[in-house]
């Protein structure tokens, strides 16, 4: 393993930061509309006494609360400089943790988040994911800890449902650890309903499992490349449209509602089919830290790459397998490394770059969020050989 001076690893953690900031704040397009927008206005409206995921529904599981409302913390003028804070500090304490574990993937992170440029600070994913970092690095020391953490950033964004689903597969420990993750969310939910009766309302704590629901086909998904094409082109009937509701842009065309409908399943039984490759693995008798690290990415690349919805901060998600993979296994984790490279280059590309083409459905952006989606399933089809060609390793 390479060894790299800690003040050159830590002056380019503050100049990447810096950077997504300027770019944010000067760059094209405008990705602080989640912060500064809708973010704020949670934070404002339940200052008011109207709490989302308390007294009404919520789009994100309910402790997304702890970091919206925690920036508001100095004022509202105050509260994109606040996130800022927040996230930063966040990425700070995870990056301590990774420089003590392997410094080759504390670079590759930094580079990942230049490449992905300002959403890997403006939106609530930037909260989970060194969360999740953490989490994921700990499971080899403090495995119980691990899964607490793992079981909060779940409760923040539902995506790291995959490492602890991952983990369950792979670990010794596993029904200790289901049982804290248990012990975790019957506690979120037990606090999250009671401070809803309190304030004489109905109990919103799992609205989020239903939220996502109604909504149609999200333009940077992979399913909706064909749409985007037909946009493209001038085929009669194919668009893009602004949700008002749902504050995103999707496709309309023949057959959109239909799939739209039918995702929701297609991804459960995706990330099923991944599940038993890794149960496979594990019955086989692999060691689990030969199986977490594929099995973890394949199923957060599964929820990527089988979602109507495909944000361009999903992408963000990748860090934490990857991290994970080049930290027990280094240049075998080459392939994925450098795809996740490529994946949060183009994403950057795609939004906020040069979003006004997207949604305009210009064929060379078509194009290019044709190849970045495509390259989603080409990282999946990496995670799911290895996945399949595991051979025995040490035990978790």
């Amino acid at each position: 393993m390479l060894r790299h001076p800690l003040a050159a690893l830590w002056s380019t953690f503050a100049l990447v930061h810096l950077l997504l900031i300027a770019v944010a704040l000067f760059g094209p397009g405008y990705p602080l509309g989640d912060v500064e927008v809708v973010y704020r206005d949670w934070a404002e409206t339940a200052a008011a006494g109207g709490i989302v995921g308390i007294t009404e529904d919520f789009v994100y599981p309910v402790l997304a609360l702890i970091p919206i409302l925690s920036a508001f913390a100095l004022g509202g003028p105050s509260y994109l400089a606040t996130w800022y804070l927040l996230v930063i500090g966040l990425n700070i304490g995870a990056f301590v943790v990774l420089t003590r574990s392997h410094r080759t993937a504390a670079w590759w992170w930094l580079a990942f988040l230049a490449l992905l440029g300002p959403i890997a600070l403006v939106r609530i994913d930037a909260v989970s994911v060194p969360l999740c970092i953490v989490a994921l690095l700990w499971l080899r020391t403090k495995p119980l800890w691990g899964t607490v953490l793992l079981t909060i950033a779940t409760w923040i964004k539902i995506w790291p449902v995959a490492a602890l689903a991952a983990l369950f597969v792979t670990s010794k420990l596993r029904w200790r650890m289901l049982g804290v993750a248990v012990a975790v969310s019957a506690t979120v939910i037990g606090v999250a309903a009671a401070l809803s009766l309190s304030r004489g309302s109905s109990v919103h704590v799992l609205s989020f499992v239903g939220e996502q629901e109604g909504r149609g086909i999200q333009i940077e998904s992979p399913v909706a490349v064909p749409w985007l094409w037909q946009a493209a082109f001038g085929v009669p009937g194919s668009f893009i449209y602004y949700d008002q509701q749902i504050l995103t842009f999707q496709v309309a065309g023949a057959g959109v509602t239909a799939l739209s409908a039918a995702m929701t399943p297609l991804l459960a039984l995706a990330a099923a089919g991944v599940l038993l490759l890794g149960m496979r693995a594990q019955h086989r008798g692999v060691g689990a830290l030969a199986v977490l690290p594929p099995l973890t990415l394949a199923l957060t690349v599964a929820l990527i790459a089988f979602n109507k919805v495909g944000s361009p901060q999903f992408i963000s998600w990748l860090a934490a397998p990857i991290i994970l993979g080049l930290v027990l296994n280094g240049r075998a984790w080459r392939t994925p490394a450098l795809l996740g490279l490529a994946l949060a280059a183009l994403t950057q590309v795609v939004y906020p770059s040069l979003y006004d083409w997207v949604i305009s459905a210009h064929p060379l952006m078509v194009l290019v969020l044709t190849g970045r989606n495509l390259l989603e399933f080409v990282l999946l089809g990496w995670a799911l050989r290895e996945l399949y060609r595991s051979t025995s390793g040490a035990l978790l």
